[in-house]
């Protein structure tokens, strides 16, 4: 499934959100320096469930982390979770 992810980006605070049929699923990360993000929080209601959202949002966290040069550190535990899944993206986080 694809999905539609908007990211709202402020001066401190940020996000990544789906929407979808009145819901939404949504990543939340604090700004700490130019180059430093924290992943603080990723909530995916049930409805959801196995559409691949979560890992949608994560993904395009670091996409945009790497095209940003920032690099993220992943307190959020499903982030963090598929940090180790994907050592791939090792280059995004600082850890």
């Amino acid at each position: 499934m694809t999905h539609d992810i908007i990211r709202e980006h402020g001066t401190t605070k940020g996000r990544y959100v789906i929407r979808l049929n009145g819901a939404e699923a949504e990543l939340t990360y604090s700004i700490t320096t130019p180059t430093l993000i924290i992943a603080d929080h990723t909530a995916v209601p049930d409805s959801f469930r196995g559409t691949g959202a979560g890992l949608a949002l994560v993904t395009r966290l670091v996409e945009d982390a790497r095209k940003g040069g920032v690099r993220i550190m992943p307190l959020c535990p499903f982030v963090n979770a598929q940090r180790k899944k994907h050592p791939e993206w090792a280059d995004a986080f600082a850890v």
